[in-house]
């Protein structure tokens, strides 16, 4: 199979990584890919923003599988593109995508749906927004309702940040149309989880549960980004509270998915908050997490090219789906200077030849023409380690 990656962060490097252990993978490309990718897969110089490109050009090299990473390309169509081209592809149509591009859909699917979720209410009058705030209190979570690359949430403990907040994203349009509306949620207690799982339209299968962590600085202090680090399984989440997960908000979500006419092929991400009253979902990506991916995907035993076949010819089987016992891998991302926020590139990377024990996957680095490997992003490398127990784990990636 002639397998066609598309992306360019940790996420991708990671997919690339485990298809590249498939025995039926003949040849691997990457669209455009990073400094990591090019060790596995031939990058492509095709602008990453040309999906009429992308899709000739899979169109022409007899492309067999499609695998599309970033949220953006999804919102964009690009599965739709490609199927209409009569191209293999694995991940949602833009339909069925809108679980993610649409924070106020997603909403009102988990309550037309009785998924439990967060109380909210939706807005696309900053006035209006500003008067709810001021009614009903804080604390509380303000989301602009499209993408803005895992940064469009504010969690408010204050009135002033919360007013703050839709000032920034409602008028000042800090995530540009993405915060034409805006959802207004209460604020939740408790654990946070990552669900991942396969689908195949009919069914889906859970991966491993993760943990993120999105804080930038140790022991969770400063601001959220789009993720520094995380381990799987997570222990907040046993084999109970998985099956609860899976009976109140994953099959409904497929059923319902189904029913619409929007059958959800690919892979679903489910952020949830372990609240006293039950697990309760925060949102749904429709992709592999990042870095979730990067810690699930090294546990996977299985062989994903087969896995991601069988999810678009509707044939999952959960009992054939494997996972490596007994371990547990830990993500610790290095992230440039002044990240989330401005940053420098083009710094150069060095020792990544001396690592040996552990995996790292690149996030935002460039191969030069001489070799060379630079920064090329805010988060710049997702170590991961692999041991019996998370202590072990984390001292490893560190």
């Amino acid at each position: 199979m002639k397998i066609l990656v598309i992306g360019s962060g940790g996420r991708e490097h990671a997919i690339t990584w485990k298809l590249a252990q498939s025995p039926l993978v003949t040849k691997l490309y990457c669209c455009p890919g990073n400094g990591g990718t090019a060790t596995l897969a031939e990058n492509l110089s095709i602008d990453p923003q040309d999906l009429e490109a992308i899709a000739a050009f899979a169109k022409e090299k007899q492309i067999d599988l499609t695998v599309v990473g970033p949220d953006a390309y999804l919102a964009a169509g690009l599965v739709d593109l490609l199927q209409q081209k009569g191209l293999r592809v694995y991940g949602p149509t833009k339909a069925a995508a809108r679980l993610e591009w649409s924070k106020v859909f997603a909403k009102e699917f988990m309550r037309q749906n009785q998924i439990p979720t967060a109380a909210y209410q939706s807005f696309d009058d900053p006035d209006a927004a500003k008067a709810y705030i001021q009614k009903v209190g804080t604390p509380l979570v303000i989301k602009a309702d499209g993408l803005a690359a895992g940064k469009g949430v504010r969690v408010a403990f204050d009135q002033d940040t919360a007013l703050q907040a839709v000032e920034d994203i409602m008028q000042a349009r800090i995530f540009g149309a993405s915060g034409a509306r805006v959802v207004i949620e209460e604020y939740l207690e408790g654990e946070e989880a990552s669900l991942l799982a396969f689908c195949d339209g009919k069914i889906a299968v859970p991966m491993l549960p993760a943990q993120d962590h999105k804080r930038i600085g140790d022991g969770d202090t400063g601001p959220n980004t789009g993720g520094m680090g995380n381990y799987a399984p997570t222990t907040a989440v046993n084999a109970q509270l998985l099956r609860r997960i899976e009976t109140e908000i994953l099959q409904p979500t497929m059923q319902a998915m189904a029913a619409a006419g929007t059958p959800f092929v690919g892979t679903l991400f489910l952020g949830l908050m372990l609240t006293k009253s039950g697990p309760k979902l925060i949102e749904y990506n429709a992709r592999f997490g990042d870095p979730e991916a990067q810690v699930v995907l090294p546990l996977l035993e299985s062989d994903l090219a087969e896995i991601f076949v069988n999810a678009l010819t509707g044939k999952l089987e959960p009992a054939k789906i494997k996972w490596h016992q007994g371990r547990t891998a830990v993500c610790v991302v290095a992230a440039s200077a002044g990240y989330p926020g401005s940053y420098q590139t083009g710094k150069v990377i060095t020792g990544l030849d001396e690592v040996e024990d552990s995996l790292v996957f690149h996030a935002g680095t460039r191969r030069e023409p001489d070799g060379t490997i630079v920064t090329q992003g805010g988060r710049v490398l997702n170590v991961v380690h692999l041991a019996s127990n998370i202590e072990a784990a984390l001292d490893g990636a560190y």
